[in-house]
């Protein structure tokens, strides 16, 4: 590893920002210029992407699996022996984490930039412009610190930082007890995946300790020792005798990755983050917090390579959370309500091909997917703005005609996603599909049947919501419609960078087959890039001509989306309706979500609330500690000193001079007669 003391600036830059809003705001109580806000939030963000890139090219210019170290300071060191545990504030940047440092920086930079024009058009009484953007830059920083961090202790930090951050910007209106809600609702259901990434952490310090190795839980340390602990069981709880240690490990993992990247059946939170303002959605669902599941899974991958179960698990969770999200987002209503579950929809697919060993395809999706999905949620924020901030798709309609640049840049994205060459979404979802079709997970056949029933679905919801938005004839009230125009360039701008890249982001992944055909030489070169980090990956051992076909499937099951979507909601617009009050049991069951969340509240929120309340609050904590303990202590004292003590003091000094010359008396006869 090579030293390169530059990486602590990539964090701490948008930290210093972050620090100094927060001590303007709550120390000074003072604000600062809209102009200093501006330069000093989206240029910390912008110093730190050019820091990732200077990272990026010394990377590039080391020899073989080399890395970047920044060791700042030891940070925990206790116990003895082979029970030591050592975790220091170090950064290191390897390939992995380079990708994911220049993906945060620059998609996060231009969200910052978009969030200027946003925020300023905003019109609620408290806008809070520079409280949101010292959130912005705290959110950066918790999340380059989990990418960047150097061993599990450090990553666990940047992990519950972005869960914090998540709380603040989803409920950053929090004057609306609904916003309250939803940021708390996201809080709370991510400690419920943290507290198995916690298991999975002591879980694996102990089979370190038990196998007689002392560690510092760095990735380095963790991938040379890991065969030590390999071999190792524990006692099963449910069922058969012993369960690989390794296995339980992966799981424990993964139960955190479902939390953070809002799979099943933890998803239930990231829908509802749609309550804060939209350059919130696109930096946590695009680029930033939903994305720490997937890559730590790929940064634990030597780990999942031996857990043939675990990775199992990840790759069948995927997969259906893939195709569940999907299914609900064809009947929503909510242009960012569609967003959010394609999102959920699209983690499953980088999931489904982590569980089946491609990582690399895990990583190139989640990255073409920060690329337009970012595109596609700040396009949803134009046209809000042009909407004054209506969010139902069935009152807008003709779009296309007075919002004509953010009609075009979402085409962009909507034609990423739904998987058409050449744009990104394609070549990455080819990848996915293809690693799905040729692995050796139990009934990968099945989820390869499943993933391309997802990307059909993919295509259908989002050429619908496409048509609906901005094709036909525009269906808001006169009053809205008569100021339907373009929002400011700091709104646009961003939006044309992200379409570029939507458009050409696949070809730092495009598979040699198709680098064959195109005559591109150094073709993958993703794949090349991140070889050193991931355990070798089999060969796809099926034919150019079979690889073709799969690719060929793929793209008729986008055809076949857009085609019938095209039908329902441009050439039959009334289809439709007909069809949903002729299927109004499982319209209604799509559009409610399956009821998942009305289900939670039944079987766990409301008993918990009534255990909280009838035998914790009134049982224990007001009848036995505040009603026996506290205040029945307070209340025998006084009954004593009511009934008997009080007799004893009569107030007159002469009654307490006798009694003391009497006390005195009887002392000294006593002394007397022994």
């Amino acid at each position: 590893m090579t030293e390169y003391t530059l990486l602590r600036w990539i964090p701490l830059l948008p930290l210093l920002a972050a620090v100094i809003h927060g001590l303007m705001l709550g120390l000074f109580r003072t604000h600062m210029p809209r102009w200093g806000v501006i330069a000093l939030s989206c240029g910390s963000v912008l110093l730190a992407f050019l820091f990732a890139v200077a990272g990026f090219f010394r990377l590039v210019g080391l020899p073989g699996d080399e890395s970047l170290i920044d060791h700042v300071y030891t940070w925990i060191g206790s116990g003895v022996g082979d029970t030591r545990l050592v975790a220091d504030v170090a950064l290191r940047m390897d390939p992995l984490a380079s990708v994911m440092t220049l993906v945060i920086t620059g998609v996060g930079f231009l969200i910052h930039v978009y969030s200027i024009g946003y925020m300023d058009d905003d019109h609620r009484e408290d806008r809070g412009f520079q409280r949101f953007f010292c959130y912005l830059n705290l959110f950066t920083f918790a999340m380059l610190v989990l990418v960047l961090a150097d061993n599990l202790v450090l990553m666990f930090l940047g992990w519950e930082g972005v869960g914090l951050c998540s709380y603040l910007l989803i409920g950053f209106w929090y004057g609306d007890r609904y916003n309250a809600y939803c940021g708390s609702k996201a809080f709370i259901v991510n400690r419920i995946g943290d507290f198995g990434f916690l298991i999975g952490l002591f879980l694996l310090f102990s089979a370190f300790a038990q196998a007689g190795l002392p560690t510092s839980l760095d990735f380095v340390d963790l991938q040379a020792n890991l065969d030590a602990i390999v071999a190792l069981t524990m006692p099963a709880p449910f069922w058969g005798d012993e369960w690989r240690l390794v296995e339980v490990i992966g799981i424990c993992f993964f139960v955190g990755a479902c939390g953070k990247s809002a799979q099943l059946p933890l998803y239930v939170w990231l829908p509802d983050a749609m309550a804060g303002p939209t350059p919130v959605s696109a930096l946590i669902h695009a680029a930033t917090m939903v994305t720490a599941g997937v890559y730590m899974v790929c940064r634990l991958s030597f780990l999942y390579a031996e857990a043939p179960v675990a990775s199992a698990l990840v790759a069948w969770t995927g997969g259906i959370t893939a195709l569940f999200a999907a299914s609900i987002a064809i009947a929503q209503t909510d242009i960012k309500k569609v967003l959010a579950y394609s999102t959920v929809s699209q983690l499953g697919y980088m999931f489904l091909a982590a569980g089946c060993g491609g990582y690399t395809g895990a990583i190139f999706h989640l990255v073409t997917h920060a690329f337009f999905k970012a595109l596609l949620f700040l396009g949803a924020g134009s046209v809000i703005l042009a909407m004054h901030h209506e969010q139902d798709i069935e009152k807008m309609g003709g779009l296309g005609r007075r919002i004509y640049k953010t009609k075009v840049v979402f085409l962009i994205g909507v034609v990423a996603i739904a998987g058409f060459p050449p744009f990104s979404g394609f070549f990455s979802k080819d990848e996915i599909l293809l690693t799905v079709w040729a692995s050796e997970v139990p009934g990968h056949t099945w989820l390869y049947a499943t993933g391309l029933v997802t990307a059909a679905l993919t295509s259908f919801y989002m050429w619908r919501l496409h048509f609906r938005v901005f094709w036909g004839e525009c269906r808001a009230p006169a009053s809205v419609r008569d100021q339907i125009a373009e929002p400011a360039n700091t709104v646009l701008f961003p939006l044309y960078a992200l379409a570029a890249l939507a458009l050409l982001g696949g070809v730092m992944g495009i598979p040699q087959v198709y680098g064959d055909w195109v005559g591109v030489e150094s073709s993958h070169s993703l794949n090349n890039f991140l070889a050193g980090v991931f355990p070798l990956e089999d060969s796809h051992a099926i034919s150019h001509a079979l690889e073709y076909g799969l690719a060929g499937a793929a793209v008729l099951a986008a055809l076949l989306g857009l085609g019938l979507s095209y039908f329902l909601y441009v050439k039959r617009p009334e289809l439709p309706g007909q069809m949903a009050t002729a299927a109004r049991g499982l319209h209604k069951l799509l559009v409610e979500k399956y009821y998942v969340d009305e289900l939670y509240d039944a079987v766990l929120v409301r008993p918990l609330v009534w255990v909280s309340e009838r035998v914790l609050f009134r049982g224990v904590d007001a009848g036995l500690i505040d009603g026996l303990a506290v205040n029945g202590m307070a209340r025998g004292v006084r009954g004593v000193a009511e009934n008997g003590l009080k007799y004893l003091q009569s107030g007159l000094a002469q009654g307490y001079v006798f009694l003391m010359v009497l006390g005195a008396a009887a002392i000294v006869g006593y002394l007397v007669g022994n």
